[in-house]
């Protein structure tokens, strides 16, 4: 299954979904990251300066950690291969003044807001949403 590609259809029924975890960015050494995977990071990024772990923030006890971030799913499946999805979600969390980090997996977009900013940031979410519905009724 290769995700949906038409942006319009796609926003129509993305379906954000918000994670009652809290979760924070951490960086080890690419040399420490097994004895790190016992943290249960949900994502992970090599870099050059060491591996970004997208961790729970219980379970982020003596690293250097960002703030904590709230998890947005998209449920909808959207294709990796998907024009303008990020660009409009971007866009109305820019709107309203609140920062995104972005992860695209096989099936779904997660988008990681800062803990303060995530009722509001699923309100601009969902209003974009509803606006892309309506925008399809009146075609």
């Amino acid at each position: 299954m290769s995700g949906g590609t038409d942006l319009d259809q796609l926003l129509a029924t993305m379906e954000p979904a918000l994670s009652e975890a809290c979760f924070v960015y951490a960086s080890v050494p690419v040399a420490a990251l097994a004895e790190h995977l016992s943290r249960g990071p949900i994502g992970l990024f090599r870099e050059e300066e060491g591996i970004t772990l997208i961790l729970p923030a219980e379970a982020a006890d003596g690293l250097a950690a960002s703030a904590p971030m709230r998890l947005i799913t998209l449920t909808v499946h959207s294709s990796l291969e998907a024009v303008g999805l990020t660009a409009a979600f971007s866009a109305a969390l820019t709107e309203a003044g609140i920062s995104a980090n972005v992860v695209a997996g096989y099936y779904h977009d997660h988008i990681f807001v800062p803990e303060r900013d995530a009722d509001r940031a699923i309100e601009a979410l969902r209003a974009l949403s509803r606006a892309a519905r309506e925008k399809g009724e009146t075609r």
